[in-house]
């Protein structure tokens, strides 16, 4: 790392809350490949390896801080909640929380085309920070760290987030969209009777843009709607509806 870079990281591990032993780990998780390439520093890594790592903490961290707060929820219910905290354009505002956008290491030609404002990799720099304090301090550090980031979540918000109408939230998008309602029909139908599994299929115009399953066809269609308003939009309405101020809150402590 060169000297000059110091200090900047330095500042980010505080805005973390993360002592890092090796701020060239910090430094390698907020340099994108373009970057690495234009510099002829490739030797020096870029995020994408650390953002591999960091998916597969963070998935673990979220499961076991939902295993523990919220010890009468179902599988199913906690995959849900999981699945709402983790998508991209939640990670791309927790970046922005924390303001990554402005320690990311870009080539000119990506900062031109304000590559720190995109939500792929924002998320993406989330991720590989997570990796790289796991690195770093270990899986306690990156738990205490990613319980931190979703406390709002956490907070008393998981119970509306399973109740989340999606399927009228689809409905609202693709009216205003497309000027029609998604259409459902069931694709399969498995399992004895007292324990039914249903499969849905969701299309627009004759399109596929969503599946889902669950113990009844209206769980399965608003699994289906859930899926399809992700794809639409690149986000889980769910929290950002439900928890909206939660960045807010955590800049104002």
């Amino acid at each position: 790392m060169t000297e000059d870079r110091i200090p900047a990281f330095d500042d980010l591990s505080r805005v973390l809350g993360v002592v890092f032993k090796d701020l060239g780990l910090l430094r390698q998780a907020l340099t994108h490949r373009s970057f690495a390439h234009e510099a002829g520093a490739e030797s020096l890594g870029d995020y994408e390896r650390l953002e591999f790592l960091g998916d597969a903490v963070l998935e673990l961290a979220i499961s076991h801080l939902l295993m523990e707060r919220f010890a009468n929820l179902s599988a199913g219910d906690l995959t849900k909640i999981r699945a709402a905290a983790v998508n991209k354009k939640s990670l791309a505002q927790l970046a922005n929380d924390l303001r990554l956008g402005d320690f990311i290491l870009l080539s000119r030609g990506e900062t031109q085309t304000l590559g720190r404002e995109k939500k792929s990799i924002l998320a993406d720099v989330f991720e590989s920070a997570i990796g790289a304090i796991y690195l770093d301090q270990g899986f306690a550090t990156a738990l205490e760290f990613v319980g931190r980031q979703f406390d709002a979540i956490f907070a008393g918000h998981a119970e509306s987030i399973l109740i989340f109408d999606y399927k009228t939230r689809l409905q609202e998008l693709t009216q205003a969209r497309f000027g029609k309602a998604p259409t459902y029909h069931v694709v399969a139908a498995t399992g004895p009777d007292h324990n039914k599994q249903f499969q849905m299929e969701l299309s627009i115009s004759g399109q596929v843009y969503g599946n889902g399953t669950g113990p009844t066809k209206k769980d399965a269609e608003q699994a289906a709607a859930r899926e399809a308003f992700i794809q639409l939009t690149g986000g889980d309405p769910a929290v950002h509806e439900v928890v909206p101020e939660a960045g807010k809150k955590k800049n104002e402590r």
